[in-house]
């Protein structure tokens, strides 16, 4: 089978596309004719070699596809790695069956990005009706479904940040209701006059560097920033407990993969998000379908954040 395959660590220019073996399932797996894989901003950390799971080399990056199964099924599903491929092997427990009324894209959506979102807001910030809430990088996959899910869950006041006009009025578009430049001067300020001079509930951060920091600032008591990515690279300053104390501000780091372990769980966020797609509540939006040939520019687009929404290649082209 064809496969985007890395024998080097480093830039979109590692990625190659090859000729493999087709995988063998083993116990508890399936294998999937892939139809799209999702592409995330973790798998440019994963090609560097800069992600939270040290990678071994040769590798195939991916981590979510939408395919089927030898026996018919539409399943999106779930792998550490081997997505960029015709051909992928993944554990029952983590596919998850696709109603009809949700496209291919979507489908990939709702596992990484829409999954991280759900978790954020029902896990880990428990966000509540009547917050306020700031979401970082909000024409991203992650950040799109973010602002829908948490205005359909009753927020009060949805900030958002973008680094173009053009993002920030995708976010309007989508439900926030402003959308801040993230490089503007005194960030925690300008989000806290965005709130009518209230400071915020909680915070969706993935940025890193100064964007975290302003942030912790701009928190209200018992407020709570949920840190799940560093898009900059850049090392936000470090947080002491007494920093938290005197603010009774909560900081928290999420990564999907510890979901892993609850199954339950995923299946329920997978079942909740694709009925909200179904009736028209959430929208997905497609950053770029990508043959598996232009696979490197889809990570260069990626690390430029020249993209809105959920970006996927397509293992036939």
């Amino acid at each position: 089978m064809r496969a985007v395959r890395i024998t080097e660590f480093g830039g979109p220019e590692v990625l190659t596309i090859t000729e493999v073996p087709d995988p063998v399932p083993g116990e508890n797996e399936l294998l999937i004719d892939v139809s799209r894989a999702g592409v995330n901003f973790a798998d440019t950390h994963q090609t560097d070699d800069s992600y939270l799971a040290p990678a071994k080399l040769p590798l195939i990056p991916g981590s979510e596809v939408v395919g089927t199964t030898a026996d018919g099924r539409r399943v999106a599903a779930m792998t550490g790695s081997g997505g960029y491929a015709e051909k992928a092997v993944v554990n029952k427990y983590l596919a998850f069956d696709v109603p009809e009324g949700v496209d291919d894209v979507s489908a990939v959506a709702l596992l990484v990005q829409g999954m991280t979102a759900w978790f954020l807001l029902k896990k880990i910030t428990h966000f509540q009706a009547g917050e306020s809430i700031v979401v970082h990088a909000a024409a991203g996959g992650v950040g799109s479904l973010a602002i829908q899910l948490a205005k359909s869950m009753g927020a009060a006041r949805v900030i958002a940040t973008a680094s173009t006009r053009e993002k920030r009025d995708l976010a309007i578009s989508l439900g926030a209701d402003v959308a801040l430049d993230p490089a503007t001067e005194e960030l925690d300020k300008a989000i806290i006059e965005a709130n009518g001079g209230k400071r915020v509930d909680v915070v969706l951060e993935m940025t890193g560097g100064r964007v975290t920091n302003e942030s912790l600032k701009s928190l209200a008591p018992f407020g709570r920033l949920a840190f799940y990515g560093m898009a900059s690279r850049e090392q936000p300053k470090p947080v002491t407990l007494p920093a938290l104390m005197s603010h009774s501000t909560t900081v928290s780091g999420f990564w999907l993969a510890h979901a892993f372990r609850t199954p339950a769980a995923l299946h329920q966020a997978f079942a909740e998000l694709s009925a909200e797609v179904e009736a028209g509540r959430l929208k997905v939006l497609s950053g770029g379908d990508y043959a598996m040939s232009d696979v490197a520019k889809a990570h260069e687009d990626l690390r430029a954040r020249r993209t809105t929404g959920k970006l996927v290649i397509d293992p036939g082209k």
